[in-house]
């Protein structure tokens, strides 16, 4: 299928599960930073939005460069995390998917900010009413009627995951196996003679998984106007 090497295929397999696991564990960060966007006023909020939208305008390389110097071996969190559990992240598929996952986050805060907003407060007033607490009003009915924004968010980071590069290659190099995704793949093998043919088959892989994405991600939101606005 497509052509692919056992490498590219790895490459594949890799960038997938870096996805995965980046946008699985960027998730419950941002359903609660959302939620705070959305609901709350408090002092430095406009500073926290414009922290969680960074990546989006920073060079990838200057995210990656911050990865690096935090999270590396020698970076204060990374040798408490190296000392202390014995995990290391820069240059492993792990590191891979925390920048994969900081880059993606800004696009799953978003839509779940703006599902969040959408609720009727109502909803959530008269389940408290019958004596919900916070907690039981969040998870039975705020987070359901939000479920459309949560998984358009979800499915936007797992596409801008599925193609970062700037970041990556910086915090954890283009190792084949182990942080060679489909990106650092493409560009490894532009460098190679002869390598346009193999990178133009990653390239197709590259733009299904991405488009298929974006296409869910914009069925749903359609599905979430037409379920908070009608239109």
């Amino acid at each position: 299928m497509f052509g692919l090497s056992p490498a590219d295929w790895t490459a594949v397999e890799l960038s997938l599960r870096i996805a995965i696991v980046a946008t699985a564990c960027a998730l419950p960060f941002g359903i609660a930073i959302g939620w705070l966007l959305a609901r709350k006023r408090f002092w430095g909020k406009t500073l926290l939005n414009g922290l969680v939208f960074l990546p989006l305008v920073l060079p990838p390389v200057v995210t990656g460069y911050l990865l690096l110097i935090s999270f590396g071996r020698r970076g204060p969190i990374g040798e408490f995390l190296y000392d202390t559990f014995g995990i290391v992240l820069s240059f492993r598929w792990t590191g891979a998917a925390l920048s994969c996952g900081i880059m993606g986050f800004p696009l799953m805060v978003r839509p779940i900010t703006l599902a969040l907003q959408a609720i009727d407060k109502k909803l959530e007033d008269a389940a408290a009413t019958l004596g919900a607490n916070n907690f039981m009003v969040f998870f039975t009915v705020t987070l359901p009627l939000a479920l459309p924004g949560v998984i358009a968010g979800v499915l936007l980071c797992f596409a801008r995951a599925l193609g970062e590069f700037g970041a990556t290659i910086t915090f954890v190099s283009n190792i084949p196996g182990e942080t060679q995704t489909i990106s650092a793949a493409i560009y490894t093998l532009t460098q190679v003679p002869g390598g346009d043919a193999a990178a133009g088959r990653l390239v197709l892989v590259a733009i299904v998984l991405a488009l298929a994405a974006l296409i869910a991600s914009e069925w749903l939101a359609r599905r979430a106007s037409i379920r908070f606005h009608g239109d």
